[in-house]
């Protein structure tokens, strides 16, 4: 069977978040607008700077939870770098739809309030219900992606509305 849009986004996004350099988890993103795929992003240090896997993860020596502290991490989002990289080829995100293997943090959803964002698809949790309440004020639609539980059939893709 033939994957719907959102199952095909959110494969390539799996996909995307294998280059993440982050030591504590994977995040692929992915920004779409009309079916046509702007901008992707995945988690690691800025251009040019060590990545975790070099010089280690200051907030694991440090024991920081996660949704904390995020000011002391190296990495950048991805929904942060394919934001950025949109920007750095002069790509408007405006109405776009971003697809990410995770719930967005605070700092991503401002971001993505703030970039006109209008829909996120999301698949794992993340501990950061100010960021769910933010976007929910904002009028951005969300979605948290369910896998379907037998291939590609479009009729048993499960979606549900946060």
């Amino acid at each position: 069977m033939r994957p719907t849009w959102d199952e095909y986004f959110m494969s390539i996004v799996e996909l995307v978040k294998t280059r993440s350099t982050c030591l504590r988890r994977q995040v692929g993103a992915l920004l779409v607008k009309d079916k046509r795929i702007l901008a992707t992003g995945y988690n690691g240090a800025p251009v040019g700077c060590k990545h975790c896997l070099e010089v280690g993860c200051l907030r694991e020596k440090l024991g920081v939870p996660s949704g904390q502290r995020h000011e002391i991490c190296r990495a950048t989002h991805a929904e942060q770098n394919a934001i950025a990289q949109a920007a750095y080829s002069g790509t408007s995100v405006k109405n776009s739809i971003l697809y990410v293997t995770t719930q967005p943090c605070v700092m991503c959803a401002k971001l993505a309030i703030n970039a006109g964002i209008s829909k996120i698809v999301f698949k794992g949790d993340y501990p950061d219900e100010l960021a769910m309440e933010l976007l929910k004020e904002a009028g951005i639609r969300v979605v948290k992606y369910e896998e379907p539980s037998h291939g590609f059939d479009p009729g048993i893709v499960k979606r549900s509305e946060v």
